[in-house]
């Protein structure tokens, strides 16, 4: 038996006027996961837990099968164990972001969380003249992928509570900035790096190619990193982690899950598609399990593009589930395999929430399912029809493996 997980981040969406009253997913083109979810199982998962934020890293954590009330700790630790970075008990691990902000008068506000989306090689120099200029005992730049890096920090820090600066697109941030600058050595950090990026070649070039700069870093998600069972101990099976982005490889790297790292790749909608549900099925000859992660629906939704989230719905359909779906079959290899999201991100807050998401759960060797197609409204009445429970996040993995 093979097991599959299969993730279109942030997919979830609310009824919209523009289309129709539909969400992004009932709008969108998606035979396949309709074809499965009317031969499998609908229903509602509570992948955050209450108390807990609505981000990726505790929404992943869930579906993974591990309780973020006994194991997370942040999002940025698990970002630094995807790099190769050796975080000391000592040391605290921040998402950096590098972002484009609004300065005017005493106010700030954030732009665009992703600079305009820049590239790896432009961040890449920008990280490494901040490490040059900024960097010191205390603090230490690492580069990663694309907008997204991780800043180490020794010793104690201030309690600033950071916010995700996807949470504050087009939105006043003041009070989060002012945060930053509390602390003497945090001042000297941010000054510093302010007057690096204004100056840098590659903000120079971006503005006359008429992009945004990247002007300043924003620094969020600490944590120290987890102790998780790795999955051979916990479920006795062996994985491995598909994803673009640092967040779900790491996931990867503490659960023991094999993690495959598939040429251009690159979290949006110009991913590598194919290269990715290539490497699920040939990961599927040699191990038990594959978690397959997009993505391009939660950058879509965040930015608050419609037409985009629409087209990164379909692309997972039809350039991930299908041909993943089609080469088990062709296998004849009994499978079971859920197809959901991590969380919801709304176009109309451009943001994450808490409220619990579809899982479509399909098995192989089943000849008969609920007969419905995969939307919000169809697993919320199949719910209603059932008198369903919505199910505990971390207990999915149980499920998926038929041990409870």
């Amino acid at each position: 038996m093979k097991y599959l997980i299969l993730v279109g981040d942030g997919m979830g969406d609310e009824p919209m006027e523009e289309l129709g009253g539909r969400t992004p997913l009932e709008a969108a083109d998606t035979p396949v996961m309709d074809s499965l979810c009317s031969h499998g199982e609908l229903f509602l998962n509570q992948t955050i837990p209450d108390g807990y934020p609505p981000g990726s890293d505790v929404a992943n954590l869930s579906l993974m099968g591990y309780d973020p009330a006994q194991y997370y700790t942040g999002r940025a630790p698990l970002e630094a164990a995807a790099m190769g970075i050796t975080i000391a008990p000592d040391e605290t691990a921040f998402r950096c972001n590098m972002v484009n902000l609004k300065f005017e008068d005493d106010r700030v506000a954030m732009v665009d969380f992703t600079a305009d989306h820049i590239s790896s090689r432009e961040a890449a120099e920008l990280i490494s003249g901040l490490n040059r200029e900024c960097g010191s005992d205390k603090f230490q730049f690492y580069n990663g992928i694309k907008y997204r890096h991780i800043l180490m920090v020794k010793g104690d820090y201030p309690p600033m509570e950071p916010v995700p600066p996807h949470d504050y697109t087009g939105r006043d941030v003041t009070s989060h900035w002012q945060k930053y600058f509390v602390d003497p050595d945090w001042k000297r950090l941010y000054d510093n790096s302010l007057k690096v990026l204004e100056n840098h070649p590659v903000n120079e070039e971006r503005i006359r190619q008429g992009k945004k700069p990247a002007n300043s870093v924003w620094l969020w998600g600490e944590g120290k990193l987890p102790r998780v069972p790795s999955y051979e101990n916990a479920f006795g099976i062996t994985g491995s982690m598909i994803s673009a982005v640092d967040l779900l490889k790491g996931l990867g790297v503490v659960a023991g899950l094999s993690v495959i790292n598939v040429e251009g790749a690159t979290g949006y909608l110009d991913t590598n598609y194919a290269g990715k549900a290539n490497a699920a099925l040939d990961a599927l000859f040699r191990q038990d399990f594959v978690f397959v992660h997009v993505e391009a629906p939660d950058e879509a939704g965040h930015q608050g593009l419609v037409p985009e989230k629409i087209q990164a719905i379909e692309d997972f359909d039809a350039k991930i589930v299908g041909p993943i779906i089609q080469g088990l079959e062709e296998r004849d290899e009994p499978f079971r395999v859920v197809v959901t999201m991590d969380h919801m991100t709304p176009i109309s807050i451009r943001t994450h929430t808490s409220d619990p998401v579809p899982i479509l759960l399909y098995d192989s060797r089943q000849n008969s399912g609920c007969g419905r197609s995969f939307s919000e409204k169809e697993c919320q009445q199949e719910m209603e029809t059932t008198d369903g429970e919505i199910r505990t996040g971390h207990h999915l993995m149980d499920y998926l493996l038929e041990r409870n």
